[in-house]
């Protein structure tokens, strides 16, 4: 009779076993999310998106002879500029800038405001700069696109009183801190024809020096 009941009690010995095996919850751990270390693309532009700056602009203006050969001798002139910035990253920046062009060509002159959007590269030398947080000069290179709103002198008509414009930019700043930077210049100036009387094809054209300082925050 005990035989008869000990075959079934050692089957039943395993399920009795697993059920004294407590239950283990295995919790899987989400990667926390990555903060900042100083050392990323954005390390500067984190802490100093924007800026505010003005220059002055010193302009030499190209001849230019026409399809009926009548020429014109450009004439250098000066100006002011301001412009204002976004910061993507440490190395790229976008910047608003507006211009009072001043032209000048022997009896021919116009003047206008020119309104730029400037995409820049800042040559920053990454394993420097991200160790010690400081590059206090720093090339750079850019390229621009507008339009200018123009009005000529000596009665002289324009056709196209709003005319596109295009430039090319380099030159260095000096970052004498996160805050404030002298930047020095040049920029290649091209004006779309405004179509100036008594005049084909009109393109003004100009190499400008720029001198100037920008203030981050």
């Amino acid at each position: 009779m005990k035989a008869k009941f000990l075959l079934p009690m050692m089957c039943m010995l395993p399920m009795v076993a697993n059920a004294a095996i407590p239950y283990r919850v295995e919790q899987v751990k989400m990667p926390a999310p990555e903060t900042p270390t100083g050392l990323d693309s954005e390390a500067y532009a984190r802490t100093r998106r924007f800026y505010v700056g003005g220059m002055y602009n010193f302009a030499m203006w190209q001849d230019f002879t026409d399809e009926n050969d009548i020429s014109i001798s450009g004439k250098n002139t000066s100006g002011v500029e301001a412009f204002a910035g976004l910061r993507i990253y440490d190395t790229f920046r976008i910047e608003a800038n507006y211009v009072r062009t001043d032209a000048k060509w022997n009896d021919l002159s116009f003047t206008g405001d020119t309104f730029f959007v400037n995409a820049i590269w800042d040559a920053r030398i990454d394993n420097i700069y991200r160790l010690f947080r400081s590059q206090m000069i720093v090339p750079y290179v850019g390229v621009g696109a507008g339009l200018s709103w123009n009005s000529a002198s000596d009665g002289v008509k324009l056709d196209n009183k709003i005319a596109p414009v295009a430039a090319a930019l380099a030159g260095i700043s000096i970052e004498f801190s996160s805050i404030f930077a002298l930047d020095f210049g040049y920029r290649y100036f091209y004006m779309f024809d405004p179509k100036a009387e008594g005049i084909t094809d009109l393109n003004p054209t100009a190499h400008q020096f720029r001198a100037g300082a920008r203030i981050s925050f």
